[in-house]
């Protein structure tokens, strides 16, 4: 609870999930948690690191509690609430639909209106906003296109909607659905926005689907994440930089061994892409393409030049 309200919490909410006002005097007493604000409280450790996400999610928190539940959060502001990346967004906005009202940004908040309101919109612990779902498509259709991906990405790698699901909420949008439709077809079941960029980069520049199921004979530590090229003999390995969340089954399954996509001898060649390379797409693709170029010339494997298809 407390982490999707940017780390602070109320004593009623605590009281909610389980502490007495003796627990909670105790703990404000020996230093394990802060009091913020009359009856605002969070955890010690919650204070030594503010990312710009957290206080964004704050403001989210005010905002919905000022206005005593007339508006519900959407955009990028429900999708904090659900605990999705809020990479690359704007956040230097509230954005909250409601059915009527005036129009427009009033200080750092941004009220759409809606009427009716439209389909998925909930309250969770008392919080209106709109679904997962819903959220991502208002995104990808006001937003960066990369951005936007990543948090369709990591959406669909959570559980938290399907691409049907995606494109239904799509249609519902009072403007921007062929945009947002757009955005959902570069979704590749990603497991990180570093996985989410590389992809985008490889796929736009019309390079072939690289898949995750590597050979049985790869290594690749688990501190770093790989894409298999099997018909070049490539792999690309790169920093799984901000990786998305998902739901861990409680009951413990053996993973299942790794099937081999091509014969033959293992890669010849590898790659490495750090986060900051992928501020620079060309230099990616110039660094892979000779990557492929290098595994021809050792496995007699033809290069395709990709630049003049």
């Amino acid at each position: 609870m407390a982490s999707l309200r940017g780390g602070v919490f109320r004593r009623a909410d605590a009281r909610a999930c389980g502490y007495d006002d003796a627990d909670i005097d105790y703990l404000l007493a020996t230093g394990g948690w802060r009091r913020i604000r009359r009856g605002t409280y969070a955890e010690q450790r919650a204070l030594a690191v503010v990312t710009p996400e957290v206080l964004y999610l704050r403001r989210v928190h005010r905002v919905l509690q000022a206005t005593g539940g007339e508006v519900f959060a959407s955009h990028q502001s429900a999708a904090a609430l659900h605990a999705l990346p809020v990479w690359g967004l704007d956040l230097s906005t509230v954005h909250v639909t409601a059915p009527g009202g005036r129009q427009g940004q009033v200080g750092s908040v941004h009220r759409h209106i809606r009427d009716p309101v439209g389909p998925g919109v909930l309250v969770w612990n008392k919080l209106p906003m709109v679904s997962a779902a819903r959220s991502v498509a208002e995104v990808a259709a006001t937003a960066s296109t990369m951005p936007a991906i990543a948090l369709a990405d990591a959406a669909l790698y959570a559980g938290l909607a399907t691409k049907r699901t995606l494109r239904r909420a799509a249609g519902f949008l009072p403007y921007g659905a062929d945009r947002a439709l757009a955005v959902f077809t570069h979704c590749r079941g990603s497991a990180s926005v570093a996985e989410s960029r590389l992809r985008f980069i490889l796929g736009t520049a019309g390079l072939p689907e690289p898949t995750t199921v590597l050979p049985p004979d790869i290594d690749v530590p688990e501190s770093e994440a790989a894409l298999w090229f099997p018909e070049q003999r490539t792999l690309v390995e790169f920093e799984p930089h901000r990786p998305y969340w998902f739901v861990e089954s409680e009951e413990e399954v053996e993973p299942a061994e790794p099937v081999p996509t091509a014969d033959g001898p293992p890669p010849v060649e590898r790659c490495w892409i750090t986060w900051a390379d992928l501020d620079h797409p060309q230099s990616v693709l110039d660094r892979i393409t000779s990557t492929f170029t290098r595994a021809a010339r050792r496995t007699d494997i033809r290069h395709v030049d990709f630049a003049r298809m």
